[in-house]
């Protein structure tokens, strides 16, 4: 099942840790599959309010993901952003392709 790791990020201290942060994200993402969706750009609210930038990375499934997040790679990667970040971040999990949102009542 895919998995996703998602922020809602409130705050970036834009600088150089940020800049080699970017820059180097994509080569801990590529050995366990992980993509871009969104990579912040507008939001608009159709209910509620938002304040922020969105962030969704795909993964094959959430064995990948965790084991990106976990490797040597991306936690040395790390401080760099949440150091001049505020954010929550998350994993949360897709649905099968023959989803519907009546599924839900079978929990």
């Amino acid at each position: 099942m895919t998995a996703y790791a998602m922020a809602h990020v409130h705050s970036v201290e834009f600088g150089p840790d940020i800049v080699q942060y970017l820059e180097r994200i994509d080569t801990t993402l590529d050995p366990f599959g992980g993509r871009f969706l969104v990579h912040g750009g507008p939001v608009e609210s159709l209910e509620g309010s938002w304040a922020g930038d969105v962030i969704l990375i795909e993964f094959p499934d959430d064995a990948a993901l965790r084991a990106w997040y976990g490797s040597p790679a991306y936690q040395e990667l790390l401080p760099l952003r949440t150091r001049h970040m505020v954010a929550d971040v998350m994993i949360v999990h897709g649905v099968p392709e023959d989803y519907r949102g009546a599924d839900a009542l079978k929990h």
